[in-house]
């Protein structure tokens, strides 16, 4: 698993004029099943997603993302292999 780390390298302008297709793109991920939750940090200075895959794979996808084809955010990808897990529904995360 890996949680990929946005991190923002424009004005907050610049990414919402690429918003509606980074959007798109999680949609995609989410729909392809790659991409498992996605959201903002707080303060909005990035990103935080999980996803699943091969390293490679995750890199190629990540370089995707309308926010870093256009030069917007950057990315870090953190690999982990989660131990542990709440009982919980994801739709519970994300109220």
């Amino acid at each position: 698993m890996f949680i990929i780390s946005l991190t923002y390298t424009a004005t907050l302008d610049v990414l919402d004029g690429h918003l509606a297709d980074h959007r798109a793109w999680l949609d995609q991920g989410i729909a392809d099943g790659w991409l498992l939750l996605a959201g903002p940090r707080e303060p909005r200075t990035g990103g935080i997603l999980l996803a699943q895959g091969t390293r490679a794979d995750i890199q190629e996808k990540a370089a995707t993302d309308p926010f870093v084809v256009h030069g917007a955010a950057s990315f870090e990808l953190i690999e982990f292999r989660a131990g542990k897990a709440a009982d919980i529904s994801l739709a519970s995360l994300l109220a």
